[in-house]
């Protein structure tokens, strides 16, 4: 089974423009679920796909919601093992699919977490300009607020994606999803400075790299590695008990842009949503934050 997983993903990729998260993800729940048949149903590793059947999924599963996992995670982890059988299906390497007619559990849908503009200032002034990692950070969070790319998008940008005196950047290049968005001038110059003071030292002899964001070795930063940086300064910013995470600028940078008139549309293009309707969430977010605002400070609400 474990053989038809990077043909999958190569079929991902070419035919269906999938997204580096998106591909991220469905090989990382699928290589789980192989994991889980290997060490649980005591199934070699490579096992065949049409050896398969419901009740595995279905004992899957379960055993994800004994270790606690998330109704959301359940929920994705059926949506990538029912693609993943699809497309056995669709390349007649299993005559059934164990995910037909298999439910999703019910997710509630929190709304999303968005820091005022004041809190954004705060964070944002937290790295130290000082030293490379600094600059480094400094750049980073302005880019994620003033594009609200995901940082999935974020590690994979190289050099090249980002254009400083056009103020713009490019992500999900060599995808079907590609799209170019506007970067703040503030943005741009804490990125101009990284690349002219900063990278380099970062790189040491690592000078062939093409990440745009390096770690103190010279290589590509990884989505952990900003999820422990951006923990750390909202800790340091008094942020640590609002659960900041990187998803959270560029939350913000959606809501703070319909906020201030943007329309719905540019947001949706610039977020990359395919659904019009995962924009709305923001303007929900907006009105509610509007009628706080109002209750707070007309001296009759």
């Amino acid at each position: 089974m474990r053989k038809y997983v990077q043909p999958y993903m190569d079929y991902l990729q070419e035919d269906k423009g999938s997204s580096v998260s998106t591909l991220e993800s469905y090989k990382r729940d699928i290589e789980q679920f192989i994991g889980y048949m290997n060490r649980e149903q005591h199934m070699d590793a490579d096992m065949e796909a049409s050896e398969i059947t419901r009740t595995h999924i279905v004992l899957y599963l379960s055993y994800l919601k004994k270790e606690g996992k998330a109704a959301s995670t359940i929920a994705r982890n059926v949506v990538s093992l029912r693609s993943f059988f699809h497309y056995l299906m669709f390349k007649g390497l299993v005559s059934k699919d164990p995910t037909y007619h298999l439910d999703s559990p019910k997710t509630e849908k929190n709304p999303p977490k968005i820091l005022s503009i004041t809190e954004v200032d705060r964070l944002l002034s937290i790295p130290d300009p000082s030293v490379p990692s600094g600059l480094r950070d400094k750049a980073m969070l302005e880019l994620l607020y003033a594009t609200g790319i995901k940082v999935s998008e974020l590690v994979h940008l190289n050099v090249e994606d980002l254009n400083t005196q056009l103020k713009y950047v490019r992500t999900g290049r060599d995808s079907a999803k590609e799209r170019v968005i506007p970067v703040t001038g503030i943005a741009a110059r804490a990125t101009t400075e990284y690349l002219e003071s900063a990278r380099s030292k970062l790189l040491r002899d690592h000078t062939e790299e093409q990440a745009l964001f390096v770690n103190t070795n010279g290589s590509r930063l990884t989505r952990q590695g900003i999820w422990k940086m951006i923990k750390k300064y909202a800790e340091e910013a008094g942020l640590a008990g609002e659960g900041i995470t990187p998803h959270t600028l560029r939350h913000s940078f959606a809501a703070h842009l319909l906020e201030n008139g943007a329309d719905l549309r540019s947001v949706q293009e610039m977020m990359g949503h395919a659904d019009i309707s995962t924009t709305q969430i923001y303007n929900q977010v907006v009105k509610r934050n509007m009628k706080d605002v109002y209750d707070h400070y007309h001296p009759r609400a």
